[in-house]
């Protein structure tokens, strides 16, 4: 059985930084796609970031660009995101997924995580 689970998420001040991991059980994703994407009260669910198989790319939503950083490692079948320098438009539940390619993240993904929150307080 295929399993994305998150953590990392929680309560930070504005300007903090939280790790998220997701870990993936279950099968080998080391030639997959994976990506960030998170869903705020009301809104629908938004790109963050994706990284390639090889981790050799790497692609940012507009508004994370230079704070976040998204990295993967293969022998533990996990990618994370770092978040430094968060704002308080950043608050949401957080997913990662995983898609054979990047461009099939966000419709078409395989697998998705249960999420995990990510509060910032002013």
């Amino acid at each position: 059985q295929v399993q994305l689970v998150e953590s990392g998420g929680g309560l930070v001040q504005a300007g903090g930084s939280l790790r998220l991991s997701c870990a993936a059980s279950g099968r080998t994703f080391s030639s997959y796609a994976m990506g960030w994407f998170r869903q705020a009260p009301g809104k629908e669910r938004a790109f963050v970031a994706a990284i390639s198989w090889s981790g050799g790319n790497t692609y940012y939503a507009d508004s994370v660009k230079g704070r976040f950083t998204i990295s993967r490692d293969n022998a533990k079948n996990t990618v994370y995101l770092q978040m430094n320098s968060l704002k308080p438009e950043d608050p949401a539940v957080y997913y990662c997924a995983v898609a054979r390619v990047v461009g099939s993240l966000a419709h078409e993904a395989d697998y998705w995580g249960q999420g995990t929150q990510v509060t910032v307080s002013s």
